[in-house]
């Protein structure tokens, strides 16, 4: 029952990006103050080529089932499901980019993932160029990657649930994510961490030197 709820889910998203992508709007992308930092890109050219094949193969049964008129019309119609169920994933992907704003990180990934950290709670965050095997990501890390890979990672002070679609929900402390613009988004991170919290280095000042104890009277 979850898996089925799960997946409405996911349809429901999946369309809905595929709607904004079409009409070339984002989501949650409003306010000025809100930066946007892109991620699909990486994966654009492998979509593309998935939907090349399924195009290719669309045709080919066509061809197959043309003297089956009802396998003909359900094998088109699943098709031409599965195309736009790809052109979807990516399309929600290039719709619901990273945002950084008054309120904090949101690292999404297209209609699966979306993760809200407030900013009091983001301790560091680097640029960091990592490809995640397939293992899965040690305990207390969300990895996120796009094309096999991540670019930025974002410590916090304390665990955030992140909940998955088809997937239980964990703790983490350690978001690891793909942006375009990694440098940018490093630069709009470190903008939002608390002034006691940018680091750890103390500017050395004037000091006194230390006096011995005085001669005895």
């Amino acid at each position: 029952m979850s898996l089925l709820k799960d997946w409405g889910t996911y349809e429901a998203r999946n369309w809905k990006g595929l709607a904004l992508w079409a009409v070339r709007r984002r989501d949650g992308t409003g306010g000025a103050s809100v930066q946007v930092f892109d991620y699909a890109r990486a994966q654009a050219s492998t979509v593309y080529a998935l939907l090349f094949v399924c195009g290719v193969e669309t045709v080919g049964m066509l061809f197959v089932t043309a003297a089956l008129p009802v396998l003909h019309g359900v094998v088109l119609a699943l098709d031409v499901y599965t195309v736009l169920l790809v052109l979807g994933a990516h399309a929600g992907c290039v719709a619901r980019p990273h945002t950084v704003g008054p309120d904090g990180l949101r690292i999404r990934h297209g209609a699966l993932l979306d993760v809200r950290i407030p900013a009091h709670l983001i301790a560091s965050a680097r640029r960091e160029l990592r490809f995640p095997g397939g293992g899965g990501s040690p305990e207390g890390v969300l990895d996120v990657p796009i094309a096999s890979q991540t670019s930025l990672t974002v410590e916090l002070t304390e665990p955030v649930v992140v909940a998955r679609l088809f997937g239980r929900s964990e703790e983490v402390r350690t978001v690891r994510c793909h942006a375009e613009d990694a440098y940018g988004a490093v630069a709009a991170i470190r903008a939002l961490i608390p002034a006691q919290g940018r680091g750890r280095t103390v500017t050395p000042g004037r000091t006194t030197p230390c006096r011995g104890p005085g001669p005895p009277r």
